[in-house]
This record gives C-alpha cells, structure tokens and sequence, in this order.
C-alpha cells in the first residue's frame, strides 16, 4: 500500500466571518487536497499555534481596511524575523491594494494575490504560491512587481513620508531642497506607480509609511526622515 505525501498546514488570517467561510470552500477543493488548512481571525491567535503546529505558509487576507492593513505587513515583518522558513503570502482586496501592499511592504513577500481577480485564476495563483520551490520575491505572482522602473524612488518614499507627517508641497521642497514642480512631479509619478488617482489614495499609501519601519536597511545618497 502506497503511502500517501505527508500535508502541509496553512495558516489562513482572515477576521471576516463570510470571507472565512468562501475560504474554506477554496481550500475543499481537490487542488488543496494535500494542505491543512488552519483559520485564525487574529494574527495573535496564529502566533499562539506557531509553538505546535509547524506551518509551511500564512496566508493573510485583507479587506481594505487601513489598520488591517498595517497590522498584516507589521505582523509579516516580524514573522520574517522569528520564523523566515514560513512563506508569506497577502490576498490583497483589489489590485490598487496589491500595488500598495508590493510597493511599501518592509518585509518580503512570496507572493500577492488580487481578490479582484476571477476565481479560477485565484485558485490557480494560490496553487502556484503554495507549489513554489524558487526563492522569495522569484515568481510570476509577485504582480507588476519585480519591474523595478514601477518601484517607489527614495525621493518618491520621503514625500510620502513627509505628507503623512502633515507637509504641504512647498514645505516638502524646503526639507528636500528641490523645487516645487520637481516635487510635483515625484508625487505625480508616486500617483502612477501606485495606482492612485486622488491624495485620498496616496495618503494610504503615507499611512503605511508613516506606521511602519522602513524595508531592509539600503543606503542611499537622499536623506529620507525618519519621524521617530
């Protein structure tokens, strides 16, 4: 008699209650037959397994919610630091939360997956994430991701730091010592870059900023505040 291949436990953050359940309904599936899945509302409470269960992947699903957000990416971050062997992987809610997310995330990341995307490619991304062999940050599903001309410039990440801190346009030349169309222009290619249309949007993306460390530590000739 064959022995059958050992399943591997999943760890899935989802504090939605209707969410969880669409989930589980994922994870039914055949594709997910050789996964155990594990749902945790709180990231605390999945923390709380850690010391019993050995996970291969956390999977945190978010719903557009700023605090949510900076709790996934803070409690990401930190679980890259205590348990790096764990793959990471974000269910953003649309694709203007994906690009944030790739964008200002301080830790690395496996992989980022849309909601907004059709099931099937949903469940055929997650496979992809959870079947992959190659090294963080290496595969298809790390979105517009790895193109680094669509990654955020130091200047472009001090301006958003600074309007998370309450700078207008000229006060950010002052500190930056650029003028104010040079500026403009920074912010205008952030807009882009991010997927934003509104300061609304860009805010978001400040907000994370301002809430969380900056990415591995990476030298750089711009000066960029710290806000402590």
């Amino acid at each position: 008699m064959e022995e059958t291949a050992a399943t591997r436990d999943i760890a899935v953050i989802e504090n939605c209650v209707m969410s969880a359940v669409g989930l589980q309904h994922i994870f039914a599936l055949p594709a997910f037959s050789s996964y155990q899945v594990h749902l945790f509302s709180r990231f605390d409470s999945f923390k709380e397994a850690l010391s019993q269960t050995a996970f291969y992947s956390v999977i945190y699903s978010l719903s557009d919610a700023r605090e949510e957000r900076r709790n996934c990416l803070a409690s990401l971050r930190d679980l890259m630091f205590s348990h790096g062997n764990i793959q990471r992987i974000v269910l953003a809610s649309d694709d203007v939360e994906a690009r944030l997310i790739c964008h200002l995330s301080p830790a690395r990341l496996h992989g980022i997956i849309s909601k907004s995307v059709s099931l099937e490619q949903l469940i055929e991304g997650m496979v992809t994430l959870l079947n992959e062999t190659r090294r963080v940050n290496d595969n298809m599903y790390n979105h517009w991701y790895v193109n680094q001309n669509r990654m955020l410039s130091p200047t472009e990440r001090a301006i958003l730091r600074y309007m998370s801190s309450g700078y207008s346009i000229p006060e950010i030349a002052t500190q930056l010592e650029r003028n104010i169309k040079t500026i403009r222009a920074h912010k205008f290619n952030a807009m882009v870059k991010l997927g934003v249309n509104s300061d609304v949007g860009l805010l978001d993306a400040a907000d994370i900023l301002a809430h969380l460390p900056a990415r591995e530590p990476r030298r750089s000739a711009l000066s960029v505040p710290s806000f402590s």
